[in-house]
């Protein structure tokens, strides 16, 4: 693109956390999305260009998470009608990886043209912007992904479309590992295998480990934080759909990991750890066992929990 170019990166993000279904989310260091913003002398949002995504991601702007989150900000200034943008999209982050692809493009956009406006845009119109790019792409409304990519950190979201974001105390010494298998699982086919209701059990223990956890955080209490990391109620039904991921679980505790469980819907699994040292340990040994289990290759990252968020940069972060 031109030199008069805003240019934002959004990291990736681990949604859910085992026990913090549509509640939690934290972000990681890489890999993102990265999203360049131009003006044009047409209002609206169009995309340019899109690469590293094989060809698959639309470029008309109304079905693309980046030219939605780009509209609904103009839409929110009222400048939609007065300014034109154009958007260059290099994906870092797969499709249905479990890994907030669809919220990292989306965040990335609202960063990028804000920037190149100059716009007087709140914290809270960009996390609106933001979920409703993901109502387009998987059709409910949820900041699980978008939050934390956009403010960073570890979050906890609450109230209509995750609207109220927290932020949540996180220990330095809390790493993860996470790996994402070679396959795709869309949040859609995901979703559809959860029960409309659960039992008065389930319920009890997913609110008690989902209280666990934070209390556990804002202790630095990782004996607590790893007795948390049990989901009774989406990771049981969405587990069979992930390839390897029993034989990921078993390698990574065998490593000294705190937790294992799903990234979002998957297949990306995450794990706790304490220390980078022994992310990038748990990272290799679960990517092995999925290879050795199912015969798909894994690509490995470890990160801090809560990295930060979304940003500007002057080149395309690789």
């Amino acid at each position: 693109m031109p030199d008069n170019v805003s240019r934002a990166f959004a990291p990736a993000t681990v949604s859910n956390l085992t026990c913090g279904f549509d509640l939690l989310g934290f972000a990681i260091e890489k890999p993102g999305d990265t999203v360049g913003a131009r003006l044009t002398e047409s209002p609206g949002v169009t995309i340019a260009k899109i690469t590293g995504d094989g060809g698959l991601l639309p470029r008309d702007p109304a079905k693309n998470t980046a030219g939605v989150a780009a509209r609904a900000l103009l839409e929110t200034l009222g400048l939609d009608r007065e300014v034109g943008v154009a958007l260059e999209l290099q994906k870092g982050l797969p499709g249905a990886s479990g890994l907030g692809s669809s919220a990292a493009s989306a965040v990335a956009a609202i960063v990028a043209t804000a920037a190149l406006i100059e716009a007087e845009a709140t914290d809270q119109d960009k996390l609106r912007c933001a979920i409703e790019a993901e109502r387009i792409a998987c059709g409910t409304a949820h900041a699980d992904n978008v939050a934390p990519s956009l403010f960073g950190g570890l979050v906890l979201v609450r109230g209509k479309g995750g609207s109220r974001v927290d932020r949540l105390a996180v220990p330095e010494r809390l790493f993860c590992a996470v790996i994402r298998p070679h396959v795709e699982i869309r949040t859609e086919a995901a979703r559809a295998v959860l029960p409309e209701n659960v039992s008065r059990s389930e319920a009890v223990t997913q609110a008690g480990n989902l209280a666990a956890l934070v209390v556990g955080l804002l202790r630095d209490d990782l004996e607590l934080v790893a007795s948390a990391l049990v989901d009774v109620i989406a990771e049981p039904r969405r587990v069979d759909a992930v390839p390897g991921f029993d034989a990921a679980r078993r390698a990574g505790l065998a490593t000294g990991a705190l937790g294992v469980g799903l990234s979002g819907s998957g297949p990306s699994i995450f794990a706790f750890t304490e220390g980078r040292g022994a992310a990038g340990k748990t990272g290799e040994a679960m990517a092995t066992a999925v290879l050795d289990a199912a015969d798909v290759i894994s690509d490995v990252y470890s990160s801090p929990v809560g990295s930060p968020g979304a940003r500007l940069v002057a080149d395309p972060v690789r």
